[in-house]
């Protein structure tokens, strides 16, 4: 039955509701800063860094380590913190799925999402913006670019 009620569907998703959005950034928030000390920088990649969240590296380093990590795997920054990098590169071989994406080079972070739900930008696709000029892999791509 074409033209009935059900079925129309509206031409494009309707964007959540603010009380949705408030209690889905509400749930990932607690969720993911008492499993990895979170840092909601709205464009996760935890997959690629061995559940390791790469924000909490001292110096926001989004794309491995410094090079001043110390002889012990810790920070140079903090030196009782053990590096956010070393964490990650540890965790990537253990996971089967995504052991090699910590080998792909991430784009630069928008700190125009910081404080916002990453699932919803996953989802809306607003995490999938690079600058202009950025010439790597976009997020989502599945292999690197030529």
């Amino acid at each position: 039955m074409e033209g009935s009620t059900l079925d129309r569907r509206p031409p494009q998703a309707a964007p959540p509701s603010n009380g949705f959005r408030r209690a889905l950034l509400l749930v990932e928030r607690v969720t993911k800063e008492a499993v990895w000390d979170c840092r909601m920088c709205g464009q996760c990649i935890l997959h690629s860094t061995g559940l390791s969240c790469p924000m909490r590296c001292p110096k926001n380093l989004r794309n491995g380590p410094c090079g001043g990590t110390l002889q012990n795997g810790n920070c140079e920054v903090v030196p009782e913190m053990k590096c956010v990098w070393v964490s990650a590169w540890e965790g990537s071989r253990r996971m089967p799925l995504w052991r090699d994406h910590i080998l792909h080079v991430e784009p630069p972070v928008d700190w125009r999402l910081q404080g916002t739900s990453s699932w919803e930008n996953l989802v809306t696709g607003r995490d999938r913006h690079v600058p202009s000029g950025w010439t790597g892999q976009r997020p989502g791509d599945l292999e690197p670019r030529a």
